[in-house]
């Protein structure tokens, strides 16, 4: 594969270039494929009878090992390499969709949906942005880490109209298919255009020069990399500081919002397509949003950025309730949250950089990501299981406010020192 790389015609920066569009394209449809449970929700309770808790904890099932496989996929982009960890990401979840279509029990949807493309996905994620990042670009990096992490946000939200035309009719059979063949659809491109390193094509970093250093390479496959590793990230108060701030994160973006909102629109006598068109809107903010996070990332001090997202975000979930659901409204809504939808992440990553060094920052984010999806487990399970006990959903946005508020203060206050290098080499 590497012969295969280093015979096409193409520039360093084409080069570059091509790194950084099949990553992009990857994180989206990877993205794209885990918003589909928000969207299969009703079908799969009017086909199947499954009532609405059973649906959730299947999604909240993949969230939570999609997020468990961060730090593990992290390690073996160091040690097996990024493109081998993409190719088999992606892989897993065109057959765990396409096994799907012959599910007819809530076990099978959690095998194929849950544990299966959670797996796949895990692998197809943030963790990868961050390992990209750091071993292509030398400058720039808070810019390409947002570029690259408002494709998961915008995938996850963009594809969301297609994917709910294709179930309009109650059929989820269709967008199964679809996700199955979007995955598989990239392997080539990853192959062709996915150098595992600057080197292996005859290059170096983006804005590296000759006499800059990289922090090396593991070559060697270490099994307990990522355990380790998380040990001894765990020493360091910095870590929980991370951690448990992308735990509101992930509890008040994907889990409660991406998971929910369609349904939530469905009680307001929204259909399903126009809502799920507002998460289309809110992905195509996000690319905005996301993108102009990473380039001021680069500029400001990355915790009072996360102050100012964190804030504002607790303060549209707590104001969303209490809208009129009318056009105009929701359309304010969905372009104010939007482009907050996950600012947070190229500020986390740069701290975590900071803290933990380029080497080990990857690792050390997948496991910071772990607690973005326990975060958004929680969410995805919690709030499903409040409107079924309730009839409405206004207790569990107010919550996910207040939770949003606390954590902008947090992250204000709390302390960012840089750390030893944690595993050896």
């Amino acid at each position: 594969m590497s012969a295969i790389a280093r015979s096409l015609p193409l520039s360093a920066r084409q080069r570059i270039i091509a790194v950084v569009a099949v990553t992009f394209v990857a994180l989206l449809v990877s993205a794209g494929s885990r918003a589909a449970p928000g969207v299969l929700m009703v079908p799969l309770q009017t086909t199947f009878g499954w009532d609405r808790a059973t649906v959730s904890a299947s999604a909240a099932i993949g969230i939570v090992l999609y997020g468990l496989v961060g730090p593990f996929a992290a390690a073996l982009m160091q040690t097996v390499g990024i493109r081998r960890t993409m190719i088999a990401g992606l892989a897993l979840m065109s057959v765990a969709t396409f096994l799907s279509l012959w599910m007819t029990k809530p076990w099978h949807y959690v095998l194929t949906w849950g544990v299966m493309s959670g797996i796949g996905s895990g692998a197809v994620a943030s963790v990868m942005g961050a390992a990209v990042v750091n071993r292509w670009f030398a400058t720039r990096q808070g810019l390409i880490m947002g570029l690259l992490s408002a494709s998961t946000a915008t995938g996850a939200l963009i594809f969301l109209p297609f994917i709910a035309w294709l179930s309009r009719e109650g059929a989820w059979q269709p967008v199964a298919m679809s996700v199955s063949i979007a995955t598989a659809a990239l392997i080539p491109f990853v192959i062709l255009f996915m150098p595992e390193h600057p080197g292996d094509v005859g290059t170096r970093r983006f804005g590296e020069s000759a006499a800059d250093t990289q922090a090396p390479v593991r070559r060697a496959t270490d099994p307990w990399l990522a355990i380790r590793t998380l040990f001894m990230a765990a020493r360091q108060p910095v870590f929980w500081l991370l951690a448990g701030t992308f735990f509101v994160c992930g509890l008040t973006t994907n889990g409660l919002v991406g998971t929910h909102m369609i349904a939530f629109c469905g009680d307001h006598g929204i259909a399903p397509v126009q809502a799920a068109g507002l998460l289309s809107l809110m992905g195509l903010f996000d690319l905005f949003g996301t993108t102009a996070s990473g380039w001021l990332t680069d500029r400001y001090d990355p915790r009072r950025l996360l102050f100012v997202y964190y804030g504002l975000r607790g303060l549209s979930l707590m104001a969303l309730p209490f809208l009129d659901f009318g056009a105009g409204s929701l359309t304010v809504f969905a372009i104010f949250y939007g482009l907050d939808w996950i600012a947070t992440v190229p500020p986390t990553v740069k701290l975590t950089n900071l803290a933990f060094g380029e080497r080990d920052a990857p690792i050390v984010f997948g496991w910071v990501m772990v607690g973005h999806q326990l975060g958004a487990a929680t969410a995805a399970f919690g709030a499903g299981l409040i409107r079924q006990e309730t009839g409405s959903y206004l207790p569990a946005f107010l919550a996910a406010g207040v939770i949003g508020v606390i954590a902008s203060l947090v992250v204000l206050v709390g302390r960012v020192d840089k750390a030893p290098q944690l595993a050896a080499a």
